[in-house]
């Protein structure tokens, strides 16, 4: 059975199709959205380590989970084993899993030698699994790349060292950090990673609707996906994997639909951050619930024009009101 429950550690998820960590995304507002159409689980965007560990205000605003459905992972980043242990220890209390990057092929990230950069260290890799797992509460899975490039493919070899360094899953991003989100995802080697390791494996890279969802697990037999940028602006893809994994058609959402759900996630992010916040970063999910629509792009540029949120409101009421 394709769609089924997936057990990480002890943490039981209602299903297996995950919502990734997305940098200015996958905030505590389109998590709970994405969760209310059908994510088994959902990961917070991605925090430094050593923010969390000198108790930067800024970061610990973004692991706010208040009236959140669990469980809820929680992704660190950073490359010193000591201070990833010390965060994973203090964000445990507040996730059911923590999840460690070693993914990210942002610049800014990997000149400091974190995200993907460590997986030129395999050595680093062990450590930084094995003191993250022992000072962690809750189980502990790591999102990898299939390597830093073509000459330096390690995605089987670093697998095999974090499940023996103690983590409970492993994600693998079927593409070198040279490719960045570029060109084709290699689901060979997600194939060849499952075949290696003994704890569950979560594809990731290139699921864009329910009919990728199910060759991906068809093809590499993973445990689990990873659904990324396909989700933005369309929650929805969550409810389509699962019925289509379950021989069902989907239909997607009206029009009022759509508009309702930007109206909820809007109304999330003003109780959460504001409405001053709220209105500057819902500028780039409108443009993504809209892409493809009538007008898009007019639209897109006269909402990124207005600062306050009933005039957002207002004109996106009358926009869909020509649609519906």
């Amino acid at each position: 059975m394709l769609l089924h429950k997936l057990n990480i550690g002890n943490v039981e998820l209602d299903n297996n199709i995950i919502l990734a960590p997305m940098a200015g995304v996958t905030d505590l507002a389109f998590r709970k959205i994405c969760k209310d159409h059908g994510a088994g689980l959902v990961e917070c965007e991605m925090v430094s380590s050593k923010a969390i560990f000198y108790n930067d205000d800024k970061t610990l605003k973004m692991i706010n989970t208040t009236g959140e459905k669990r469980p809820v992972s929680m992704q660190i980043f950073g490359s010193e084993p000591e201070i990833m242990a010390k965060a994973a220890e203090y964000l445990s209390e507040k996730a059911e899993i923590i999840d460690i990057n070693m993914g990210c092929p942002a610049p800014k990230v990997v000149k400091n030698g974190d995200g993907s950069k460590l997986l030129l260290d395999l050595n680093l890799v062990r450590q930084i699994v094995e003191e993250v797992v022992k000072a962690s509460k809750v189980p502990v899975t790591v999102k990898i790349r299939k390597g830093w490039d073509d000459k330096n493919v390690v995605a089987i070899d670093a697998a095999k060292i974090i499940e023996n360094a103690g983590a409970s899953a492993i994600i693998v991003h079927g593409r070198t950090r040279d490719q960045f989100y570029t060109g084709k995802a290699d689901w060979e080697i997600i194939k060849e990673v499952k075949k290696n390791v003994s704890i569950p494996v979560i594809g990731n890279g290139d699921i864009v609707d329910g009919e990728t969802a199910k060759r991906m697990l068809e093809q590499t037999g993973v445990d689990g996906v990873m659904v990324g940028r396909a989700a933005l602006g369309n929650p929805w893809i969550f409810e389509e994997i699962r019925y289509y994994l379950e021989g069902k058609k989907y239909e997607g959402p009206s029009k009022s639909e759509i508009l309702d759900t930007i109206l909820r996630q809007y109304d999330l992010l003003y109780q959460e951050k504001g409405e001053y916040t709220a209105v500057r970063e819902m500028r780039k999910h409108i443009a993504w619930y809209l892409k493809g629509m009538k007008d898009a792009s007019v639209m897109r540029n006269e909402i990124n024009l207005i600062d306050n949120m009933e005039d957002v409101i207002e004109k996106l009421k009358i926009y869909f009101g020509k649609l519906i």
